[in-house]
């Protein structure tokens, strides 16, 4: 049996190129067991009413591994909050909730979307709390389609800035060794796979001494070619 892990790989109608690596991971891997996806699948999701060409399109590919027996996981991130049970319902994945451990080969294993390691970057975890308090969260399912499809434009649109922006500020915004640390001392695991960060990699360290453990942190899918040539696992952990 075969367990697959991706994240961020922030779909969008302006970029066909990262749909289409999509699309053939999928075809490519409807014999595996699982799939987790551990958030910002899209650039921006605001709402399970979504009724766009490209939303009904990235919901038949999630349904068609499902039909074929895959069983999907998801986990949202900070750009795909907002998704939620209707979504779920008809794909026919399951949700998962941040900070989420599982038995991964035998070893106890936590898994995240990733952005609240990121303990340094004090301005976006201000942001965070009141985006995604309850009360935001009912406020903006209650908006106008058309305005939340709006902020979810202005939002793509920003993406780019915001990615040069990470590189400038990669140290603040990446994920900080002491909230690695603490969260899996906290869950009493050896390993933990996140995103969010899109600095794939795999950490080995110890958590304290004869403690070993281990960070898989998942790649972006900005590189779609690569992706799709499975020349790296950059964007896919296999396990």
């Amino acid at each position: 049996m075969t367990t697959a892990f991706i994240a961020d790989l922030h779909l969008s109608p302006e970029r066909p190129d990262i749909t289409a690596a999509f699309e053939a991971f999928c075809k490519r891997n409807v014999c595996l067991d699982k799939l987790y996806i551990l958030g910002d699948l899209f650039e921006a999701w605001l709402g399970d009413d979504d009724p766009s060409e490209f939303a009904v399109h990235i919901k038949a590919l999630l349904k068609q591994l499902v039909d074929h027996g895959v069983h999907v996981y998801f986990m949202p991130g900070n750009r795909d909050f907002m998704l939620g049970k209707k979504f779920a319902r008809e794909v026919g994945l399951t949700l998962l909730k941040d900070e989420t451990v599982i038995e991964l080969n035998g070893v106890r294993t936590l898994l995240m979307h990733g952005d609240t390691l990121c303990t340094a970057d004090r301005d976006y975890l201000r942001y965070r709390a009141v985006i995604q308090h309850p009360i935001t969260r009912f406020l903006l399912a209650r908006l106008p389609l058309k305005t939340r499809m709006g902020i979810a434009q202005k939002l793509r649109a920003n993406s780019g800035t915001q990615r040069q922006l990470s590189h400038q500020r990669m140290q603040q915004m990446d994920a900080q060794h002491n909230a690695v640390v603490e969260v899996m001392n906290n869950h009493q695991v050896q390993q933990l796979i996140h995103g969010h960060t899109h600095r794939a990699a795999i950490h080995c360290f110890e958590l304290a001494p004869e403690r070993p453990a281990k960070r898989i942190v998942l790649g972006d899918w900005y590189d779609a070619q690569k992706i799709q040539q499975q020349t790296s696992y950059v964007g896919i952990y296999m396990a």
